[in-house]
């Protein structure tokens, strides 16, 4: 690992996406022993999408040889794809092969679960996924555990999107159902490969804010990883702070914010290091 020193936050670069996966998978074991001692629940941010895949399958295996007790942990998840339905949302269908909720339960809470006795599981009622039919709840639902302790956040290749964020969001926004932008849809088509064309891809989706990311969150990580979010990640550390044309600089606003690369999204940037 090498560290970057002249950017608006922490900058880590790993050799490859399992490397990062793995480092960020032991930070979040030793937090979520640490709050097992205290007899608390820990709240994990978590998104969907492939960004997470090798963090979530290292927290699995480290939760496994370690035998870690997920009993108290809590999945909150960012978003979900929705449909109109007259003039209120509905969530998509679970079995939706893009269905964020479906992916939190498969390749979030079951890749944990995996290796662990009952008892040490994370429980179905632990995995929280917002409600376009009452959004602001789930900000209250998140305040009211303690806040989230990590939020892992990524970055969409094209327009920086965290979540369904597009640009120009404010940085003080809430949980809300919002209308995707186009470039997010087209991102989301390489995230969920079974879209053959951006129409069947949803345009509203109901999402986390970017408020509810960096006032509710102890500890921001956004991971970026793979050639194609190179272009996204000179941008990114293009700013100095939080501008709303590209809503993944909102991890330079927030608390403990930090950033995960690997070498192929960090390619361009040079070699400082600490």
């Amino acid at each position: 690992m090498r560290r970057l020193t002249r950017y608006a936050c922490p900058v880590e670069v790993y050799v490859n996406p399992v490397e990062l996966g793995e480092t960020l998978a032991n930070d979040v074991a030793y937090m979520i022993q640490a709050a097992n001692d205290d007899d608390r629940s820990f709240v994990l941010g978590c998104p969907g999408g492939r960004s997470g895949v090798t963090t979530y399958h290292a927290l699995g295996v480290t939760a496994t040889k370690r035998g870690l007790d997920l009993s108290q942990l809590i999945i909150a998840t960012m978003d979900e794809y929705v449909m109109a339905k007259g003039t209120d949302f509905v969530k998509c269908n679970i079995d939706s092969h893009y269905s964020c909720h479906r992916f939190a339960l498969e390749q979030i809470q079951t890749v944990l679960n995996q290796g662990l006795p009952a008892p040490s599981r994370i429980p179905d009622a632990n995995v929280w996924i917002p409600d376009p039919a009452c959004p602001n709840d789930y900000d209250k639902r998140l305040e009211n555990a303690g806040g989230i302790d990590l939020f892992i956040i990524a970055s969409g290749a094209s327009d920086g999107h965290v979540a369904f964020n597009p640009p120009e969001t404010s940085l003080s926004s809430k949980t809300r159902v919002v209308k995707l932008a186009e470039t997010t849809r087209r991102d989301n088509m390489v995230t969920f490969p079974e879209f053959t064309d951006i129409s069947e891809v949803p345009s509203y989706g109901v999402t986390v804010g970017l408020g509810t990311i960096c006032d509710l969150s102890r500890e921001v990580v956004l991971i970026i990883h793979g050639s194609d979010k190179r272009a996204a990640t000179r941008r990114l550390l293009g700013y100095t702070g939080f501008d709303e044309a590209w809503p993944a600089s909102c991890v330079f606003e927030a608390g403990n914010g930090r950033i995960l690369l690997d070498n192929a999204a960090a390619e361009t940037l040079g070699d400082e290091t600490a």
